[in-house]
């Protein structure tokens, strides 16, 4: 087996299940949750094909926050089941699973005028909480230092640029270096355990012995044969599993210039003035884009829509001006929207209830199964529990084939995974090891004889040349746009995009025609 997904063994994939027997398990969807379904059965030993219309993360997997949370915003709902997953899933991305790609980053919530005693009281509160929800997922104080008060200096030490306060409270949580990156990994930790990971491939309709394919890349179209389908299609899955009910949000962020902000050593939350559970954040990212400029991620909002775009979802104007309105008012300066170097939305697969307002919504998923089909929906949720959502799902997979072992994947390392002593040894640029964890030294490699591939794609940028050709050897990247926008994340700055394009559609151009 092999952890290589690339458009060679695509094609060979495709042969093969043409002419092959039916298989256990198919999973529709290549997001976090479609990818966690694949390894979670292929390493109980269930033969598995994921399929995807498009690229690994192209919709909601890539326009998260980039958290890896104990749920502290749902236990001001009442949550605490929900909270006490995220803390549990949280230590074991944090500990087993991906500690190369999740950091542990301070949150700073300012006791200002817009947080009133009542409300400072009401958020330590909630952090007693959150550090007994740390303490029973047995995270080490190492890994999450506790919460404490600390001084309006110890707290501009952080956040520079904060206005006037009476102290701060800071606590800690999980940060990823990036969301795309947490789905490539785990796809292609699923292929090497057998799973077969094929990209750009439609599921046309599924029925109860399979589903009717479409190779997006050469219009074929091809039969599969499953014992049991697994939608996981996220905000779409209606359109497979006509049963699945769902109450779709739209959750916008801003890319600003961290120099607005003093250049943050940690996050910063504020409270959105009137109430008591909703916040706006800043986070540094770890991850520049654009070398010698950092950049701060500024969200969220949380607003219902109606009906779903058959395209990305776009920020809008009135999204920006309310966010920057909540962080400035925190700040001794007005962030503006010249500080802003980009913007982009995403969709929630909230699963349908009584509130109005989807922000109060459970982030709890669901199983449906669909009577018609026998396909089976998983839907709901959120990036930081993917893996207890996977494990639920294969969990009646298993219980309805007579088939397969009991869940290992909460020890099973992602692909680049390592303690964080030994990520400290690697000989590699520091980029390359917060990104591909060990795997950076065979980024390295592939510089041999070219040492050009350790510069930047494009001057002012940060990524560099291997990083390309990892991607198309190594990740499944077939398009420009597949290395632009998942692969590096360069698209979250369109200016950056566009300067590296011609740099991604010639590694594109070389590799299709030179062997791995």
């Amino acid at each position: 087996m092999t952890a290589t997904l690339s458009a060679a063994t695509r094609a060979r994939d495709l042969v093969d299940l043409a002419e092959g027997p039916a298989i256990d398990v198919l999973v529709i969807g290549g997001g976090i949750t479609g990818v966690g379904v694949a390894l979670d059965a292929a390493a109980r030993g269930l033969s598995v094909v994921l399929v995807e219309r498009r690229d690994l993360a192209f919709g909601t997997s890539r326009w998260s926050s980039k958290l890896v949370h104990g749920g502290l915003r749902y236990l001001a709902s009442g949550q605490l089941g929900v909270a006490y997953e995220s803390a549990r899933e949280r230590h074991a991305l944090m500990t087993a699973i991906a500690p190369h790609l999740v950091r542990p980053l301070a949150f700073v919530v300012p006791l200002n005028a817009d947080l009133d005693r009542v409300g400072g009281a009401l958020a330590r509160a909630g952090l007693v909480v959150g550090e007994g929800l740390r303490a029973a997922a047995r995270t080490p104080t190492s890994v999450l230092p506790r919460f404490r008060r600390i001084s309006d200096r110890e707290a501009r030490a952080l956040v520079p640029r904060l206005g006037p306060t009476r102290g701060a409270l800071v606590h800690w949580d999980g940060q990823l270096i990036d969301d795309a990156r947490l789905v490539i990994a785990v796809a292609r930790t699923a292929a090497a355990h057998g799973a077969r990971i094929l990209t750009r491939t439609l599921a046309v309709s599924v029925d109860s012995r399979g589903a009717d394919l479409r190779d997006e890349m050469t219009g074929e179209s091809l039969r599969i044969g499953a014992r049991q389908v697994v939608v996981a299609t996220g905000v779409f899955a209606g359109e497979l599993v006509e049963t699945v009910k769902l109450r779709p949000s739209r959750g916008t962020h801003l890319v600003v210039r961290a120099s607005a902000l003093g250049d943050p050593q940690g996050a910063l939350n504020v409270i959105v003035p009137g109430t008591n559970n909703r916040w706006v954040f800043a986070l540094p990212q770890p991850d520049p884009y654009l070398a010698g400029a950092d950049t701060v991620l500024v969200g969220l909002t949380d607003d219902p829509i109606d009906g779903l775009p058959t395209e990305i979802p776009e920020a809008g104007p009135n999204d920006e001006t309310f966010l920057l309105r909540v962080l400035s008012a925190a700040l001794d300066r007005e962030v503006r929207p010249d500080d802003v170097v980009g913007r982009f939305s995403g969709l929630r697969p909230l699963v349908a209830g009584g509130s109005s307002a989807t922000a109060d919504l459970s982030r709890r998923h669901a199983l449906v199964r669909d009577p018609g089909t026998d396909a089976l929906a998983l839907v709901g949720g959120k990036l930081t529990t993917y893996r207890a959502m996977a494990e639920q799902a294969v969990d009646a997979v298993v219980a309805r084939l007579g088939r397969g072992g009991p869940s290992r994947t909460r020890h099973i390392p992602l692909v680049g995974a390592a303690p964080r002593a030994r990520l400290a040894t690697i000989r590699a640029p520091e980029r390359l090891v917060r990104r591909y964890g060990v795997e950076a030294e065979e980024l390295v490699r592939l510089a041999d004889g070219r040492p050009e591939l350790l510069s930047p794609v494009a001057p002012g940028l940060a990524v560099l040349g291997v990083e390309f050709v990892f991607g198309v050897r190594h990740e499944g990247a077939m398009l420009v746009e597949d290395l632009l926008e998942r692969r590096t994340r360069l698209g979250l700055v369109r200016s950056a995009a566009e300067s590296a394009r011609d740099a991604a559609a010639e590694a594109l151009a070389e590799l299709s025609t030179t062997p791995a």
